[in-house]
């Protein structure tokens, strides 16, 4: 019989990524919050308060000022056009009244 054999040491682990990652555009840092909702991603980033939102495969940033983005929601309107709303330490902000940017 054969002696046993040394085994291979470990390779380092990879770390995991996100489903969300990279779909920002470039220039962002990483964002402190993010997420998706029916078709909708988000992602938040402080440094540079910005917010971007993906919907039907177009991105669009928002500039958010003093807002700190740390969730969303979004309610179905009769037409089938929905409204998002995000959470910030002061309170729900519509989209609707955060200045898309370029």
């Amino acid at each position: 019989m054969e002696p046993m054999k040394p085994m291979a040491p470990m390779e380092p682990m990879r770390p995991m990524a996100s489903p969300d990652t990279g779909w920002w555009p470039a220039g962002l840092s990483q964002p402190s919050s993010s997420g998706s909702q029916n078709g909708v991603r988000y992602a938040f980033f402080p440094e540079q308060q910005r917010l971007a939102i993906e919907q039907g495969g177009k991105v669009t940033q928002y500039a958010t000022g003093e807002h700190r983005i740390s969730g969303v929601s979004q309610s179905q309107g009769g037409s089938g056009a929905g409204t998002l709303r995000f959470t910030s330490q002061s309170g729900d902000v519509d989209l609707a009244s955060l200045k898309a940017v370029s």
